[in-house]
């Protein structure tokens, strides 16, 4: 499958009306620490806009919402799947992202079959505290030859300079949450974003 190459993490649905119309096209929905109603009603906004947009919407954690609300893309952690019933994932007609870190992590996912596997932190991320130490361009590209047809995101510490350098490496999609969430002009960011990863969206569609 292919997956457009910008990947924006959002944390409240609020964030789709500015960041949509400039043109992103795949993103996630991270929401943390919410009541299960405002969970729902979050994931059901974040479908409309998307399915409005043309955007394909990726839930995080809270698949057993995603499957109720008539989602069709959920991405869990390592923790996550401890917990997860990813045969009723499935089932549903979900298709699963999985975050990895290391190689037990990578084999794990591997053997979900995943619709997308993603590697991180690439660079050091100021988003949360992480055990794992950064991955680097070379882990970039030792880990696409191993998911092969896979697509492979890469995520943790990515700039839109740093953008065309980790696509290079083997990178299918840059994931990014801070330089758009914490930057002082979301729109601008996203824009510049789009327009730095959009002709690697032209280079896959033409393989």
């Amino acid at each position: 499958m292919t997956l457009d190459p910008f990947y924006p993490i959002v944390d409240d649905a609020g964030w789709l009306p500015r960041l949509l119309p400039q043109g992103v096209r795949l993103v996630q929905l991270r929401v943390k620490d919410r009541p299960e109603d405002e969970l729902r009603q979050q994931i059901a906004t974040a479908r409309d806009l998307c399915r409005a947009a043309g955007c394909t919407l990726v839930v995080n954690d809270y698949w057993q919402l995603a499957i109720e609300a008539g989602c069709d893309f959920v991405h869990l952690g390592q923790e996550d799947l401890d917990t997860a019933d990813v045969p009723a994932i499935r089932r549903a007609g979900m298709r699963l992202g999985v975050s990895t870190h290391d190689d037990a992590e990578l084999e794990r996912a591997l053997a979900l079959a995943p619709d997308y596997v993603a590697l991180g932190p690439v660079y050091p991320t100021i988003l949360k505290k992480m055990k794992w130490a950064e991955q680097g361009l070379d882990r970039v590209a030792e880990w696409k030859r191993r998911v092969g047809a896979v697509p492979l995101v890469a995520i943790g510490g990515l700039t839109v300079a740093r953008a065309p350098g980790v696509l290079a490496a083997g990178a299918d999609v840059v994931s990014v949450v801070t330089d758009i969430l914490l930057n002082p002009d979301p729109e601008a960011r996203t824009r510049e974003w789009v327009a730095a990863t959009r002709p690697a969206a032209t280079r896959h569609a033409a393989t």
